[in-house]
């Protein structure tokens, strides 16, 4: 089988609205948590976020007229996804082949119109609900195939945090069976009053930027995004056409240990992350980074250590880039995946923000200055509720 490349890549973030400006903040520690703006909620002048720096009603100037039931989740992934498309120089011939697969992830949907579809249905007189059609977190995958025109297999995931990874690894698989030619992958979530209300019933909701793998850390930032990665097999693309690395392995492992935790032994994590590597045919020693899940709660950054320290004799430079975005949910997997590939690209590597101490278990410290390093294979893991957990791995293209 042939290798599987990356030719294509879009983002936004609260951190930039390209991917250029994302890899800007990256590279200048610069974090997008703070107060929103545009958010709408009890909490809005609670709690930092991860917001994109955009209103809603400026995203929709890629619209060509507007439409009520097309909700901000669905705006944030037409502006990534349009990106990705025009730095894979995808045309919209190629999109309507039945080859063009597309597969997106989401968790946040339409929720982040719950209100106006409330309203709708507690009305007077009830007419139904133009945002009733919007609701599911599929709404913004037809969404998108229906603005592209996109002809091939489509389909989405909704693995709570680990979602965005699963499609890129269900989309590695469709080329990988011949199901695809090339195949659109990625994620996108909004900011929500559904979801800041659940996470904060758990009570894992930071009252000030995360501090990722620090003893002191008290909880996750939720942020939004939107990320999709162009990938094609070798021997289908051109030589002159760019390509930013190889998509060498996956995992995907489930502890099934508690609705929102993991064990403490890290038995879901260290299994999608030795799965990754068999996949990819590479030794734990291959791997040179690891953009980790990192959210800053008190669990996952305790077990994803625990992980780590089982899996590697020595374990690799490592990073939380939530301390940047925040927890973009569905598009984590996405968005990670896409700074994993700018570190290969571009041959360095990220900080994490907010560090001081280390946790007293595990000892573990993250990268806490901008490296220029030379990097073969990254790691990035995706570890989501119910312990559905997922890493991929991808390599230097050369």
């Amino acid at each position: 089988m042939g290798r599987i490349l990356v030719t294509g890549v879009g983002l936004i973030s609260s951190i930039g609205n390209t991917v250029a400006a994302n890899r800007k903040s990256l590279t200048e520690a610069h974090s997008g948590i703070e107060k929103a703006s545009f958010l709408q909620s009890r909490y809005t002048s609670l709690l930092p976020f991860g917001e994109i720096k955009q209103s809603t009603e400026v995203l929709a100037g890629l619209m060509p007229i507007t439409q009520p039931q097309v909700t901000r989740t669905d705006l944030i992934a037409l502006h990534a996804l349009k990106e990705a498309i025009d730095d894979a120089q995808l045309s919209e011939q190629e999109l309507r082949k039945h080859s063009t697969a597309l597969i997106s992830a989401s968790t946040v949907g339409g929720m982040c119109l719950t209100d106006h579809m409330y309203a709708d249905a507690n009305a007077p007189v009830p007419t139904g609900s133009p945002y009733l059609s919007s609701y599911s977190n599929s709404a913004s995958t037809l969404f998108l195939q229906s603005f592209f025109n996109i002809g091939g297999i489509v389909n989405t995931f909704n693995t709570a945090c680990s979602s965005s990874a699963n499609a890129i690894m269900y989309g590695a698989r469709l080329l990988q069976n011949g199901l695809a030619e090339r195949a659109i992958v990625g994620g996108t979530d909004s900011l929500a009053k559904f979801t800041i209300n659940g996470f904060n019933a758990l009570m894992i909701l930071s009252d000030a930027p995360c501090r990722p793998f620090d003893v002191a850390r008290k909880g996750l930032n939720l942020g939004e995004a939107g990320a999709f990665i162009i990938l094609e097999k070798e021997e289908n693309i051109a030589p002159s056409q760019k390509v930013y690395a190889e998509l060498k392995g996956y995992g995907n492992s489930n502890d099934a240990y508690h609705p929102s935790s993991t064990s403490e032994n890290a038995d879901g994590p260290f299994l999608c992350m030795q799965e990754a590597l068999q996949t990819a045919g590479l030794q734990p020693d291959d791997i040179d980074f690891i953009n980790a899940h990192g959210t800053a709660t008190e669990n996952n950054d305790e077990t994803e250590s625990v992980a780590m320290l089982r899996l590697f004799d020595k374990v690799p430079a490592f990073a939380s880039t939530k301390s940047y975005t925040g927890h973009t949910l569905g598009a984590a997997g996405a968005v990670e995946a896409i700074y994993s590939i700018l570190n290969l690209h571009h041959q360095e590597i990220y900080p994490s923000l907010n560090f001081e101490t280390p946790i007293e278990k595990t000892g573990l410290i993250p990268v806490q200055a901008y490296e220029k390093r030379s990097l073969h294979y990254v790691m990035s893991n995706s570890f989501g509720f119910g312990g559905n957990c997922s890493s991929l791995i991808f390599g230097q293209y050369r």
